[in-house]
């Protein structure tokens, strides 16, 4: 069921807003207040409604719930003057007050493929992790259980139309059952939180794997997601029958010992700051030419939308700014699970040094170079076929280690 109201859709099942026709990137926590409301249109919702739906029952303040209201309101084009739709209601609680109409949704078309199957579709859903925060996940596909580490830029709807990720998912899925998600302050899982540690991380992978009920599976871990994947491996060898690791590294940029890299990380910081979500910014620009220099414009083009739809650009300061001083270089010993480790010869996001690095720190682990200048392989270049072929004769062919 979809939401319209003024110059305004809600669409649940795809956690969009959609304004003047077209989508509106807003925090998952104002997206679920804004369904809360429209869903119970003209009703008052009290406060105490608006913790238990929203913050599932944990006590905020009251500065919290008026700064969603206001991030609701301003989604909307509504203010706290005005109240044409968000009514307040003085210290009982809100009412949606604007004329809502119900329409059935709509699927959208999808052309990738001419016959459909389970996985041209996903439901995503969501599990909290230890400290409350709340992470979306979603599986597809079928056959042997695979789970994608989150990382950096991802958006679990966007993805899935995305001419980067889709092809990628795909392939993924002709093969295997995927359970991916959008880690912690990106995509569609909360924004607003304080803890971006590894160890958060790796509880945001633990609550998804429990919460889709999965035993044993093989583990993919691509860029920073290497990283959270081998602590996971670490913590949990009995449930990681396989462990992918692609474009990852064993320590991030601000704490390698090579002065240029840090120096690297630091500008991509400031140019983040500055150019975030904005197409033709300088940052636009040299993210492309790091991550795909030899995409074509349209996925080019797609990084900047990914980027608006993803996260802000404060949370996308303090998460690079995070996940480049993780180091897992004490812990690549520990891993007992067989490993797989490919990397891009002229990756320019994590150099080729870090996956050697990694291959030989994990004991048997078989390392695989790629022919590729990208960091994200792209479905129209010859590494394309070499990166499924490989990891689907290593998740196949591999005997676990038990």
């Amino acid at each position: 069921m979809r939401y319209r109201f003024g110059n305004c859709e809600l669409a649940p099942s795809s956690h969009e807003l959609i304004v003047d026709g077209k989508p509106r990137p807003v925090e998952p926590q104002v997206f679920d207040l804004l369904h809360l409301l429209v869903r119970k249109s003209e009703q008052l919702v009290t406060y105490d409604e608006l913790l238990a739906e929203i913050w599932n029952g944990r006590i905020v303040s009251d500065s919290a719930i008026s700064a969603r209201l206001s991030a609701a309101r301003a989604a909307i084009g509504d203010d706290g003057a005005r109240q044409e739709f968000i009514k307040t209601v003085a210290r009982r609680g809100v009412r949606f007050v604007g004329s809502v109409e119900t329409v059935g949704e709509v699927p959208k078309p999808d052309h990738s493929r001419s016959e459909k199957t389970e996985a041209d579709h996903q439901r995503v859903k969501f599990c909290n992790s230890r400290d409350g925060t709340r992470i979306a996940y979603a599986t597809t596909g079928s056959g042997q259980a695979l789970v994608k580490a989150g990382h950096w830029l991802t958006h679990l709807d966007y993805d899935w139309r995305s001419p980067i990720w889709r092809p990628f998912l795909n392939e993924l899925n002709r093969h295997m059952r995927v359970t991916r998600y959008d880690q912690r302050g990106n995509g569609l899982s909360d924004w607003n939180v304080e803890d971006f540690s590894l160890e958060s991380f790796v509880e945001d992978l633990e609550a998804v794997v429990d919460a889709a009920g999965l035993e044993r599976f093989a583990l993919y871990g691509t860029s920073q997601g290497a990283a959270i994947a081998i602590a996971y491996a670490c913590r949990h060898p009995h449930r990681v029958s396989h462990l992918i690791l692609h474009g990852g590294y064993q320590k991030g940029r601000l704490v390698r010992t090579s002065a240029s890299e840090r120096a690297e990380g630091e500008a991509i910081l400031t140019l983040i700051r500055y150019g975030w979500g904005r197409p033709g910014s300088p940052f636009i620009k040299a993210f492309s030419s790091m991550f795909i220099p030899d995409g074509t414009r349209q996925e080019i083009g797609s990084l900047a939308e990914l980027q608006k739809l993803t996260t802000s650009p404060e949370n996308a300061v303090r998460l690079r700014e995070a996940v480049d001083r993780f180091d897992v270089s004490g812990l690549l010993r520990q891993v007992t699970c067989p490993t797989l480790v490919l990397h891009s010869r002229d990756d320019g996001v994590h150099p080729m040094d870090q996956g050697r690095k990694l291959a030989a720190g994990i004991g048997g682990a078989e390392f695989v170079m790629l022919e590729s200048a990208n960091h994200v392989i792209l479905q129209h270049e010859p590494a394309w076929s070499v990166l499924f072929d490989t990891m689907m004769r290593f998740v196949g062919s591999t005997k676990d280690r038990t």
